[in-house]
């Protein structure tokens, strides 16, 4: 989710974190030395931050998604359930310039029984298995597409286009969001099989 605007947190917070994060889960637990916190603004939230926390010394590493305001925190666990429920807390706030941005969000830490669904609005935003011929990579170019806003209906919820993958299947799919942030889909279109992608980009 944009991580060019992600600012890494210093030692002090980290470790002030880390402690109270420690507390909250079970199992292994974060080195405060060890860890990397990146953080970021959202603007759906108002005063809620997420945070990306890390710790790549350990075996296998350690990753915890989170939002965070003073000292509460949210953990998300790849359902919908945490994010739906802080929707409802805070409350979200879902309008036109942020709303691709929720769905960019929504997307990357949710996943369904059929598997992660992946939006693609670029060639550069597939990791391929294999890097595709230029005749190739010229016809996905003129597959994939940014997602559009297509229209706002009167009860306020957003139909957006988008083009997405679900293991090795591209397809155009309306994605509505409604006010209170709950997300859904209808007319999948599958637009290509087979894809050259690597096997992680489904299976996490």
């Amino acid at each position: 989710m944009y991580h060019e605007a992600y600012t890494k947190l210093d030692l002090d917070e980290t470790a002030s974190i880390i402690d109270t994060v420690n507390k909250k889960v079970e199992g292994s637990l974060f080195d405060p030395l060890e860890t990397t916190i990146l953080a970021i603004e959202v603007p759906f939230y108002t005063d809620w931050r997420f945070l990306d926390i890390s710790d790549h010394a350990t075996n296998p590493p350690l990753q915890r998604f989170v939002f965070q305001k003073d000292d509460e925190y949210v953990f998300l666990d790849w359902t919908y359930k945490p994010i739906y429920q802080l929707n409802q807390d805070v409350p979200i706030k879902v309008d036109e310039t942020n709303v691709l941005d929720y769905l960019r969000f929504f997307f990357s830490h949710v996943k369904s029984r059929h598997g992660r669904f992946t939006i693609c609005e670029s060639l550069e935003s597939v990791s391929w298995k294999e890097e595709p011929p230029a005749e190739a990579r010229k016809t996905f170019a003129d597959i994939i597409k940014p997602m559009v806003i297509v229209e706002k209906g009167k009860d306020g919820t957003f139909k957006i286009e988008a083009r997405m993958l679900l293991k090795d299947a591209l397809f155009k799919t309306d994605v509505f969001v409604d006010p209170s942030g709950r997300v859904s889909m209808d007319n999948q279109e599958i637009l290509v099989e087979d894809m050259p992608v690597l096997d992680h980009v489904f299976s996490q």
